[in-house]
Protein backbone atom coordinates (compact mmCIF):
# COMPACT_ATOMS: atom_id res chain seq x y z
CA UNK A 1 0.00 0.00 0.00
CA UNK A 2 1.68 3.19 -0.89
CA UNK A 3 1.37 5.93 1.32
CA UNK A 4 0.99 9.87 0.17
CA UNK A 5 2.77 12.29 2.27
CA UNK A 6 0.53 15.21 3.72
CA UNK A 7 3.52 16.98 5.54
CA UNK A 8 2.80 20.93 5.32
CA UNK A 9 -0.78 20.39 4.08
CA UNK A 10 -2.72 22.98 5.67
CA UNK A 11 -6.97 22.29 5.81
CA UNK A 12 -10.25 23.35 7.71
CA UNK A 13 -10.93 19.85 8.71
CA UNK A 14 -8.94 16.72 9.19
CA UNK A 15 -11.25 13.33 9.58
CA UNK A 16 -9.07 10.53 11.62
CA UNK A 17 -10.52 7.32 10.13
CA UNK A 18 -12.54 6.71 7.04
CA UNK A 19 -15.30 4.26 7.92
CA UNK A 20 -18.84 4.95 7.33
CA UNK A 21 -19.26 7.59 10.30
CA UNK A 22 -15.99 9.02 9.05
CA UNK A 23 -16.58 9.28 5.03
CA UNK A 24 -19.49 10.23 5.93
CA UNK A 25 -18.65 13.39 7.51
CA UNK A 26 -15.54 14.06 5.28
CA UNK A 27 -17.85 13.85 2.33
CA UNK A 28 -20.46 16.26 4.54
CA UNK A 29 -17.72 19.00 4.81
CA UNK A 30 -16.06 19.42 1.60
CA UNK A 31 -19.76 19.43 -0.34
CA UNK A 32 -20.83 22.34 2.19
CA UNK A 33 -16.87 23.86 0.70
CA UNK A 34 -14.92 23.33 4.08
CA UNK A 35 -11.48 22.12 3.01
CA UNK A 36 -10.84 18.69 4.31
CA UNK A 37 -8.10 15.62 4.09
CA UNK A 38 -9.33 11.83 5.39
CA UNK A 39 -6.91 9.53 7.02
CA UNK A 40 -6.96 5.62 7.25
CA UNK A 41 -4.77 3.73 9.04
CA UNK A 42 -5.88 0.95 7.11
CA UNK A 43 -5.92 0.75 2.89
CA UNK A 44 -9.30 2.11 1.68
CA UNK A 45 -11.14 -1.03 0.67
CA UNK A 46 -9.86 -2.43 4.43
CA UNK A 47 -11.41 0.88 6.24
CA UNK A 48 -14.66 0.88 8.43
CA UNK A 49 -17.31 -2.55 8.26
CA UNK A 50 -16.30 -5.10 6.23
CA UNK A 51 -19.74 -7.35 6.57
CA UNK A 52 -23.66 -7.08 6.19
CA UNK A 53 -25.44 -4.63 8.94
CA UNK A 54 -29.20 -3.85 9.42
CA UNK A 55 -29.82 -0.15 9.29
CA UNK A 56 -32.91 1.14 9.90
CA UNK A 57 -34.36 3.00 6.47
CA UNK A 58 -35.31 6.25 8.53
CA UNK A 59 -31.51 6.65 9.73
CA UNK A 60 -30.52 7.21 5.82
CA UNK A 61 -33.62 9.66 6.03
CA UNK A 62 -32.28 11.66 8.75
CA UNK A 63 -28.63 11.44 7.34
CA UNK A 64 -29.32 13.25 4.30
CA UNK A 65 -27.70 9.73 2.35
CA UNK A 66 -29.42 8.15 -0.07
CA UNK A 67 -30.90 4.85 0.55
CA UNK A 68 -28.78 1.89 -0.34
CA UNK A 69 -29.70 -0.13 -4.08
CA UNK A 70 -28.23 -3.72 -5.55
CA UNK A 71 -25.74 -4.92 -4.58
CA UNK A 72 -25.31 -2.44 -1.96
CA UNK A 73 -28.65 -3.60 -0.93
CA UNK A 74 -28.70 -7.35 0.33
CA UNK A 75 -32.94 -7.15 2.16
CA UNK A 76 -35.57 -4.85 2.88
CA UNK A 77 -38.48 -5.07 5.66
CA UNK A 78 -39.02 -8.93 5.41
CA UNK A 79 -40.67 -11.04 8.31
CA UNK A 80 -38.13 -11.05 11.22
CA UNK A 81 -38.79 -13.99 13.32
CA UNK A 82 -37.59 -13.34 17.12
CA UNK A 83 -36.94 -16.83 19.19
CA UNK A 84 -36.98 -17.25 22.29
CA UNK A 85 -33.63 -19.60 22.46
CA UNK A 86 -33.97 -22.09 19.37
CA UNK A 87 -38.10 -21.95 20.15
CA UNK A 88 -40.66 -22.55 18.93
CA UNK A 89 -42.20 -19.50 21.12
CA UNK A 90 -41.41 -16.34 19.18
CA UNK A 91 -42.13 -12.97 18.03
CA UNK A 92 -42.54 -12.08 14.09
CA UNK A 93 -41.89 -8.68 13.03
CA UNK A 94 -43.34 -7.63 9.51
CA UNK A 95 -42.28 -4.50 7.67
CA UNK A 96 -39.78 -3.60 10.07
CA UNK A 97 -38.49 -0.84 8.19
CA UNK A 98 -34.89 -2.32 8.60
CA UNK A 99 -32.53 -2.47 5.37
CA UNK A 100 -29.56 -4.84 4.93
CA UNK A 101 -26.36 -3.61 4.15
CA UNK A 102 -23.29 -4.57 2.16
CA UNK A 103 -21.27 -2.36 4.37
CA UNK A 104 -18.20 -2.72 2.11
CA UNK A 105 -20.43 -1.07 -0.55
CA UNK A 106 -21.67 1.80 1.54
CA UNK A 107 -17.98 2.56 2.86
CA UNK A 108 -17.15 2.33 -0.57
CA UNK A 109 -20.03 4.83 -1.76
CA UNK A 110 -19.42 7.33 0.90
CA UNK A 111 -15.62 7.35 0.37
CA UNK A 112 -16.61 8.44 -3.30
CA UNK A 113 -19.26 10.59 -2.36
CA UNK A 114 -16.02 12.76 -0.17
CA UNK A 115 -13.53 12.55 -2.92
CA UNK A 116 -15.98 13.20 -5.97
CA UNK A 117 -16.42 17.06 -2.89
CA UNK A 118 -12.91 17.72 -3.24
CA UNK A 119 -12.24 15.69 0.27
CA UNK A 120 -7.90 14.58 -0.30
CA UNK A 121 -7.77 10.45 0.92
CA UNK A 122 -5.09 9.21 2.28
CA UNK A 123 -4.44 5.66 3.56
CA UNK A 124 -1.79 3.84 5.08
CA UNK A 125 -2.04 7.06 7.77
CA UNK A 126 -1.69 6.73 11.77
CA UNK A 127 -2.16 9.81 13.86
CA UNK A 128 0.88 9.99 16.60
CA UNK A 129 -0.17 13.20 18.21
CA UNK A 130 -1.38 16.58 18.16
CA UNK A 131 0.38 20.25 19.37
CA UNK A 132 -2.12 23.16 18.64
CA UNK A 133 -2.98 23.26 15.22
CA UNK A 134 -0.51 20.51 14.13
CA UNK A 135 -1.72 17.10 13.63
CA UNK A 136 1.24 14.58 13.60
CA UNK A 137 1.04 11.67 11.65
CA UNK A 138 3.37 9.42 10.51
CA UNK A 139 2.83 10.66 6.60
CA UNK A 140 3.82 14.10 7.85
CA UNK A 141 2.62 17.19 10.12
CA UNK A 142 -0.78 18.84 9.19
CA UNK A 143 -2.44 22.13 9.64
CA UNK A 144 -5.95 21.62 10.80
CA UNK A 145 -8.39 23.93 12.60
CA UNK A 146 -10.54 21.09 12.99
CA UNK A 147 -9.96 17.35 13.92
CA UNK A 148 -12.29 14.46 13.84
CA UNK A 149 -11.60 11.55 15.08
CA UNK A 150 -14.01 9.01 14.24
CA UNK A 151 -10.88 6.37 14.18
CA UNK A 152 -13.27 3.77 16.39
CA UNK A 153 -13.85 2.30 19.50
CA UNK A 154 -10.01 2.71 20.37
CA UNK A 155 -9.82 6.51 19.43
CA UNK A 156 -6.42 8.31 18.19
CA UNK A 157 -5.44 9.22 21.46
CA UNK A 158 -6.88 13.02 20.58
CA UNK A 159 -8.72 13.15 23.94
CA UNK A 160 -8.96 11.34 26.98
CA UNK A 161 -12.37 8.98 27.76
CA UNK A 162 -12.06 5.93 29.62
CA UNK A 163 -13.14 2.57 27.84
CA UNK A 164 -16.17 0.91 28.50
CA UNK A 165 -16.17 -1.59 31.03
CA UNK A 166 -15.66 -5.64 29.91
CA UNK A 167 -19.68 -6.01 31.14
CA UNK A 168 -20.73 -3.34 28.41
CA UNK A 169 -19.10 -4.77 25.36
CA UNK A 170 -20.51 -6.83 22.98
CA UNK A 171 -18.44 -8.80 20.59
CA UNK A 172 -20.18 -9.39 17.13
CA UNK A 173 -19.64 -11.18 14.10
CA UNK A 174 -21.34 -11.77 10.41
CA UNK A 175 -20.86 -13.39 8.07
CA UNK A 176 -22.03 -14.56 4.46
CA UNK A 177 -21.81 -17.95 3.47
CA UNK A 178 -22.06 -20.28 0.21
CA UNK A 179 -24.59 -22.71 0.51
CA UNK A 180 -23.69 -26.12 -0.87
CA UNK A 181 -27.09 -28.17 -0.20
CA UNK A 182 -30.02 -25.59 -0.95
CA UNK A 183 -32.55 -28.69 0.30
CA UNK A 184 -31.23 -28.77 3.47
CA UNK A 185 -30.90 -24.94 3.89
CA UNK A 186 -34.87 -25.14 2.90
CA UNK A 187 -35.39 -27.83 4.99
CA UNK A 188 -33.47 -26.05 8.00
CA UNK A 189 -35.23 -22.56 7.80
CA UNK A 190 -38.93 -24.69 7.25
CA UNK A 191 -37.83 -26.81 10.45
CA UNK A 192 -38.20 -23.26 12.50
CA UNK A 193 -41.00 -21.84 10.67
CA UNK A 194 -39.40 -19.47 8.64
CA UNK A 195 -40.27 -19.05 4.96
CA UNK A 196 -37.78 -18.48 2.24
CA UNK A 197 -36.35 -14.50 2.65
CA UNK A 198 -37.72 -14.67 5.63
CA UNK A 199 -34.77 -13.22 8.80
CA UNK A 200 -34.52 -16.03 11.60
CA UNK A 201 -33.25 -14.89 14.92
CA UNK A 202 -32.60 -16.79 17.99
CA UNK A 203 -32.58 -14.92 20.99
CA UNK A 204 -30.88 -15.31 24.42
CA UNK A 205 -28.90 -18.24 23.21
CA UNK A 206 -25.73 -17.15 25.00
CA UNK A 207 -27.15 -14.41 27.42
CA UNK A 208 -30.30 -12.11 27.44
CA UNK A 209 -27.83 -10.05 25.26
CA UNK A 210 -27.22 -12.52 22.25
CA UNK A 211 -28.46 -13.64 19.26
CA UNK A 212 -27.69 -15.89 16.12
CA UNK A 213 -29.25 -14.55 13.53
CA UNK A 214 -30.05 -16.28 10.11
CA UNK A 215 -31.38 -15.15 6.31
CA UNK A 216 -31.19 -17.69 3.21
CA UNK A 217 -31.58 -15.69 0.02
CA UNK A 218 -30.38 -15.96 -3.59
CA UNK A 219 -28.19 -18.90 -2.64
CA UNK A 220 -26.26 -17.73 0.30
CA UNK A 221 -26.64 -17.53 3.81
CA UNK A 222 -26.12 -14.34 6.20
CA UNK A 223 -25.20 -15.33 9.82
CA UNK A 224 -24.94 -12.45 12.23
CA UNK A 225 -23.79 -13.60 16.07
CA UNK A 226 -23.08 -11.27 19.28
CA UNK A 227 -23.01 -11.82 22.99
CA UNK A 228 -21.16 -10.34 26.09
CA UNK A 229 -18.26 -12.31 26.95
CA UNK A 230 -17.28 -10.65 30.10
CA UNK A 231 -20.86 -12.26 31.68
CA UNK A 232 -19.21 -15.14 31.11
CA UNK A 233 -20.70 -16.25 27.60
CA UNK A 234 -19.11 -17.65 24.26
CA UNK A 235 -17.97 -14.44 22.01
CA UNK A 236 -20.42 -14.10 19.12
CA UNK A 237 -17.57 -15.38 16.59
CA UNK A 238 -17.32 -18.52 18.66
CA UNK A 239 -21.22 -18.93 18.12
CA UNK A 240 -20.64 -18.32 14.50
CA UNK A 241 -17.91 -20.74 14.33
CA UNK A 242 -19.91 -23.59 15.89
CA UNK A 243 -22.94 -23.08 14.05
CA UNK A 244 -21.42 -23.24 10.60
CA UNK A 245 -19.45 -26.39 12.03
CA UNK A 246 -22.67 -27.85 13.04
CA UNK A 247 -24.65 -27.48 9.55
CA UNK A 248 -22.83 -29.50 6.64
CA UNK A 249 -24.47 -27.16 3.79
CA UNK A 250 -23.05 -24.13 5.32
CA UNK A 251 -20.13 -23.87 2.65
CA UNK A 252 -16.97 -21.64 2.14
CA UNK A 253 -17.01 -17.91 4.00
CA UNK A 254 -17.57 -15.23 0.93
CA UNK A 255 -17.05 -12.34 3.21
CA UNK A 256 -17.53 -11.09 6.83
CA UNK A 257 -15.91 -10.12 9.86
CA UNK A 258 -16.23 -9.27 13.97
CA UNK A 259 -15.61 -6.80 16.17
CA UNK A 260 -16.29 -5.25 19.79
CA UNK A 261 -19.17 -2.93 20.46
CA UNK A 262 -19.29 -0.29 22.88
CA UNK A 263 -22.90 -0.79 24.32
CA UNK A 264 -23.43 2.93 27.14
CA UNK A 265 -24.10 5.80 26.47
CA UNK A 266 -22.17 8.82 24.51
CA UNK A 267 -18.77 9.53 26.24
CA UNK A 268 -19.06 12.43 28.46
CA UNK A 269 -16.63 14.74 26.57
CA UNK A 270 -16.96 14.22 22.79
CA UNK A 271 -15.85 17.79 22.20
CA UNK A 272 -12.05 19.23 23.20
CA UNK A 273 -11.06 22.75 22.16
CA UNK A 274 -11.07 21.82 18.23
CA UNK A 275 -11.22 18.08 18.37
CA UNK A 276 -14.53 15.71 17.83
CA UNK A 277 -15.25 12.27 18.51
CA UNK A 278 -17.62 10.79 16.01
CA UNK A 279 -19.11 7.49 16.08
CA UNK A 280 -17.85 4.51 18.03
CA UNK A 281 -15.38 6.62 19.32
CA UNK A 282 -17.88 8.85 21.11
CA UNK A 283 -19.82 5.72 21.88
CA UNK A 284 -22.52 6.62 19.61
CA UNK A 285 -24.21 3.26 19.00
CA UNK A 286 -27.73 2.17 18.97
CA UNK A 287 -26.94 -0.12 22.12
CA UNK A 288 -30.44 -2.56 22.06
CA UNK A 289 -29.64 -3.04 18.30
CA UNK A 290 -25.93 -3.34 19.20
CA UNK A 291 -24.84 -0.95 16.01
CA UNK A 292 -23.57 2.19 15.40
CA UNK A 293 -23.73 2.35 11.48
CA UNK A 294 -27.20 4.10 11.07
CA UNK A 295 -26.74 6.69 14.19
CA UNK A 296 -23.24 7.29 13.04
CA UNK A 297 -24.22 8.59 9.84
CA UNK A 298 -27.00 10.82 11.60
CA UNK A 299 -24.02 11.95 14.07
CA UNK A 300 -21.82 13.23 10.77
CA UNK A 301 -24.82 15.19 9.81
CA UNK A 302 -25.27 17.04 13.13
CA UNK A 303 -21.30 17.59 13.54
CA UNK A 304 -20.91 18.77 9.82
CA UNK A 305 -24.30 20.88 9.98
CA UNK A 306 -22.41 22.92 13.44
CA UNK A 307 -19.24 23.76 11.10
CA UNK A 308 -20.97 24.60 7.91
CA UNK A 309 -22.90 27.13 10.25
CA UNK A 310 -20.07 28.39 11.49
CA UNK A 311 -21.05 27.58 15.12
CA UNK A 312 -18.34 26.55 17.85
CA UNK A 313 -17.45 22.83 17.71
CA UNK A 314 -18.97 22.49 21.14
CA UNK A 315 -22.03 23.42 19.60
CA UNK A 316 -22.06 20.07 17.96
CA UNK A 317 -21.81 18.88 21.43
CA UNK A 318 -24.96 20.45 22.71
CA UNK A 319 -27.06 19.38 19.90
CA UNK A 320 -26.34 15.37 19.77
CA UNK A 321 -26.85 15.85 23.64
CA UNK A 322 -30.54 17.54 23.17
CA UNK A 323 -31.42 15.68 19.92
CA UNK A 324 -30.45 12.29 20.77
CA UNK A 325 -28.65 11.40 24.14
CA UNK A 326 -31.70 10.98 26.51
CA UNK A 327 -32.97 8.08 23.55
CA UNK A 328 -29.28 6.86 23.61
CA UNK A 329 -29.36 6.62 27.24
CA UNK A 330 -32.82 5.06 27.74
CA UNK A 331 -32.12 2.60 24.98
CA UNK A 332 -29.26 1.78 27.14
CA UNK A 333 -31.36 1.16 30.20
CA UNK A 334 -33.62 -1.17 28.50
CA UNK A 335 -30.14 -2.49 26.81
CA UNK A 336 -28.47 -3.55 30.18
CA UNK A 337 -32.19 -4.98 31.18
CA UNK A 338 -32.51 -7.28 28.45
CA UNK A 339 -28.60 -8.51 29.51
CA UNK A 340 -30.11 -10.01 33.11
CA UNK A 341 -33.05 -12.07 31.00
CA UNK A 342 -32.96 -15.67 30.80
CA UNK A 343 -34.99 -17.64 28.05
CA UNK A 344 -37.81 -18.45 31.05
Amino acid sequence: MEVSSVEGMKVDVAVVGLGTAGAAVAAFLAEGGLSVVGLERRSLTESGARWVNGVPEWMFEEARVAPPVEPELRGRGQPFHVVCGTGPERVVLRDTGVLEVDMRHLVSRLQERARAAGARLHAGVRVTGRRAELLETTAGTIRATYVIDASGLGGAGLIDSSAPEPMHMCVAAQAVHEVTDEAAAQAYMSRHGADPGDTLCFTGVAGGFSILNLRLHGGELSILTGSIPALGHPSGKALLDAFVEAESWVGERLFGGSRAIPLSRPVDRIVDGSVALLGDSARQVFTVHGSGIGIGLIAARVLAETLLAGEPLDAYRVRWMRSYGALQATYEIFRRFSAELTLD
